[in-house]
């Protein structure tokens, strides 16, 4: 899969999880970043219940990388106590 293809399907994966977890406010590269690590984290977490991870640009990518995201955001949210930076 070309290089862009995975910084699509990052970026929408980390905005869907950014949706999901609510105020985590990364914005387009912060999102495409936490997507893309969250591609590895889902495969992770899918091949250990014996699942396939990410397999390309589908669907199911894009749901494993949401979970991966997800579960990203849940962690940095717990390491960082959920506070949000005021300007």
């Amino acid at each position: 899969m070309g290089i862009i293809l995975w910084l699509i399907l990052g970026g929408i994966a980390g905005w869907i999880a950014g949706l999901i977890v609510r105020g985590s406010g990364l914005g387009i590269i912060g999102n495409i970043i936490v997507g893309i690590i969250g591609g590895f984290i889902g495969g992770f977490i899918v091949s250990l219940i014996g699942g396939t991870g990410v397999t390309g640009f589908n669907i199911w990518s894009l749901i494993v990388a949401i979970i991966g995201a997800v579960v990203l955001l849940l962690i940095v949210r717990l390491v960082t106590g959920g506070a949000r930076r005021t300007v």
